[in-house]
């Protein structure tokens, strides 16, 4: 159901989509307050925000419980399930037509909602929005200003993703009917974004907003690896791995349907 609303970024009355947001949190104390915050700021009546905390020792689950926030589902795992079977059951969770991802360390910036929700509601055939990202470090200073350009620009193709991946999952939504052929998320991929973004592009459309719409923070302890702890042979099993999941989910009567 759409809600009428006040778009912040125009002062114009618009009728706004409800959205999911779903995070995965594991050991995230140190800058997960931040980024919920700058999360809820945007989020409408009808909006929710899914975490999952992945059985974090640290104080996570306390901090999140302590916003008593009416909009943040709050489960956790009995056990550490990892970053993608994490993901998958929030995705799960998701009640709404447009799911945020979103990582516990960064920030959103202004008029993010706003501009993917526009979007979707623009294009019927978009399947995912994504935005370019600012790049921070652990003290939140800007040390890149366009991810995108250090990738040489978007490109949502497939062969493209499998040399360089742009599908940066933070900055990425998604409409629910992806969900439909996208889960389960096969264990052999190398992460959900890479998944969703290429499934996208093959029934569907994608969608690239320029415009930094959150601030990505690079630290040692991301999900993602950083570069210099990248390996050949990794990059050369990942690919395997998202190419195999590929074929096997086309030959699926559930992808045969959705297409």
């Amino acid at each position: 159901m759409a809600q009428f609303s006040r778009s912040r970024d125009t002062g114009l009355s618009t009728v706004s989509t409800p959205v999911s947001v779903v995070m995965t949190v594991y050991n995230g104390s140190r800058f997960l307050l931040a980024q919920v915050k700058s999360v809820l700021e945007q989020l409408m009546p009808a909006d929710e925000m899914i975490i999952i905390d992945d059985a974090s020792a640290d104080e996570s689950g306390s901090m999140l419980m302590a916003l008593n926030s009416t909009q943040i589902k709050l489960y956790r795992n009995p056990q550490n399930l990892g970053v993608i079977s994490s993901f998958e059951r929030g995705l799960r969770f998701a009640r709404n037509e447009i799911i945020f991802l979103c990582d516990q360390d960064d920030i959103w910036l202004p008029g993010k909602r706003a501009a993917f929700v526009a979007e979707f509601e623009r294009d019927s055939s978009a399947l995912i929005v994504i935005s370019d990202a600012e790049v921070i470090d652990d003290e939140g200073a800007v040390i890149v200003k366009s991810f995108m350009s250090v990738r040489h620009g978007f490109k949502s193709g497939i062969v493209a993703t499998l040399w360089r991946n742009r599908y940066l999952g933070c900055a990425m939504a998604v409409r629910r009917s992806l969900l439909e052929i996208a889960l389960p998320i096969p264990r052999g991929v190398p992460m959900q974004d890479m998944w969703l973004g290429v499934l996208g592009r093959l029934t569907g459309e994608v969608v690239y907003l320029s415009t930094p719409y959150i601030q990505y923070r690079r630290h040692h302890g991301n999900a993602t690896p950083l570069r210099s702890q990248y390996r050949w042979r990794n990059l050369i099993r990942w690919r395997l791995g998202l190419l195999t999941a590929l074929v096997g989910r086309a030959l699926s009567s559930k992808y045969r349907r959705a297409r």
